[in-house]
């Protein structure tokens, strides 16, 4: 039961090509956005659709797949767990990030590249 504890499951389409990073003595690591898409219908019967959009990160082998494969647009499911950060800006303020690190993805789209 514990590994139901912080787990999150999204479908989305990817936002951006991830950008990929060598940190901390060699560590590979990719970040990319994922918009999450709703439909419903208001009180009037209006039909409202709504964007969400979620930092990922990914670390280690699962970079060398998404860098090979992952492109802006594509359609992909992601398991992962949140993860709140906060760092402070080069203005000195205090910022705060949640971001899904992610375990195990899916493709639903082909790489056309």
């Amino acid at each position: 039961m514990n590994a139901l504890r912080n787990k999150v499951q999204l479908i989305g389409n990817l936002g951006m090509n991830p950008e990929i990073k060598i940190v901390n003595g060699g560590k590979k690591l990719a970040k990319m956005s994922i918009a999450t898409n709703e439909s419903y219908r208001n009180a009037n019967g209006e039909l409202i659709q709504e964007t969400q959009w979620h930092s990922l990160i990914a670390w280690g082998k699962t970079v060398d797949i998404i860098e090979k494969n992952f492109k802006k647009g594509s359609e992909v499911s992601i398991e992962g767990k949140l993860i709140k950060r906060n760092y402070t800006d080069k203005q000195g303020l205090k910022r705060y990030v949640t971001e899904i690190h992610i375990s195990d993805f899916l493709m639903h789209t082909a790489n056309n590249a």
